[in-house]
């Protein structure tokens, strides 16, 4: 009757996929987020399209894309952990925290941008695990129901809350951690980070330069990977255009379900595959997940039905996202 299973599962290739799925699309510099959602849009004749973690424009790098039902799947993967790599360049700080940003303070001369491996290295570390971040006033973050950037670009700054976020990794590209010293009295460090969803990398690179006593804003910044997603999967906008001109975008759109690879699944059979597309509650006597905790539902043919909610005292897995 039923198939319960706790790890991740394989998924046939071989099966064409319909237009609800996912892509992993490399975001062009100069583009927002959601700039890559209207052109995705245009290309793929589909409406049903939304992102699940903004980019800022002069960031590049993956941004996933989910497609016709799948946009259901959202809020599984807002709060995936994140991986960049960027260049932090000091010297000096900017009103936006980033290179396009104006510049708030004069170079400081090269000769006071010297810093030991070491003191990058202790940068780092009191950068890593739970920290405190202010959200910067040019974010999307919102405040009495606007955006702090509709804000900031009027000239106002305005009262925000700190948020608590996760720095898994944040270390340097380099074996041995160094400045390099630029023309013009800044200088580059080339990192990478690892954080969890809601991270602000631009008040990362401003805290990193505080700590060394130096103004610093990002100059590039990169994401390689979003939750199980990473960078070598992704295609640039012109190459969907491409496949889709030769009608081969199955060869990377994934399945709605390929967002869940970590959760748990079961497979129903017809009956009880029927009650779940309905939001029936499925009984589940002995079942190994934890209360609360979310399950993929699949039907007896592999295919994702939606997500559930064990319910343990009940016994019962309550469908809470149905997308078939």
């Amino acid at each position: 009757m039923l198939a319960i299973h706790n790890g991740q599962r394989t998924t046939d290739s071989s099966r064409m996929l319909s237009m609800d799925g996912i892509l992993i699309i490399d975001k062009p510099a100069g583009f927002t987020s959601h700039d890559v959602v209207a052109r995705a849009r245009r290309i793929l004749g589909e409406r049903r399209i939304g992102h699940t973690g903004t980019l800022d424009p002069f960031a590049t790098g993956v941004l996933v894309l989910l497609i016709g039902r799948a946009t259901r799947l959202a809020q599984f993967l807002m709060a995936a952990d994140k991986e960049y790599e960027a260049v932090v360049r000091l010297g000096f700080a900017t009103d936006t925290g980033d290179i396009d940003g104006t510049r708030l303070s004069h170079p400081v001369p090269a000769a006071d941008l010297y810093r030991t491996s070491q003191e990058i290295r202790n940068a780092f570390q009191d950068l890593t695990g739970e920290i405190w971040q202010l959200p910067p006033m040019y974010s999307a973050k919102k405040r009495d129901g606007r955006k702090l950037y509709e804000f900031a670009r009027r000239g106002e700054e305005v009262e925000r809350e700190l948020i608590k976020v996760t720095i898994h990794a944040f270390t340097s590209l380099e074996s041995e951690p160094r400045l390099v010293v630029n023309p013009y009295n800044t200088a580059d460090l080339r990192v990478r980070v690892v954080c969890s969803s809601g991270t602000y990398i631009r008040t990362l690179a401003e805290d990193f330069g505080k700590l060394l006593g130096l103004g610093a804003h990002l100059a590039k910044l990169c994401r390689t990977r979003a939750g199980a997603f990473e960078f070598q999967d992704a295609i640039t906008l012109e190459g969907l255009e491409q496949l889709v001109e030769e009608r081969s975008l199955e060869k990377i759109l994934r399945p709605p379900d390929a967002a869940l690879s970590g959760m748990p699944f079961v497979h129903l059979n017809d009956s009880d595959g029927k009650r779940a597309r309905n939001g029936i509650a499925i009984p589940f006597a002995a079942a190994l997940w934890s209360d609360g905790e979310k399950v993929r539902i699949l039907d007896d043919e592999d295919q994702l039905i939606g997500v559930g909610v064990f319910d343990s005292e009940r016994q019962l897995l309550h469908p809470r996202v149905v997308l078939n």
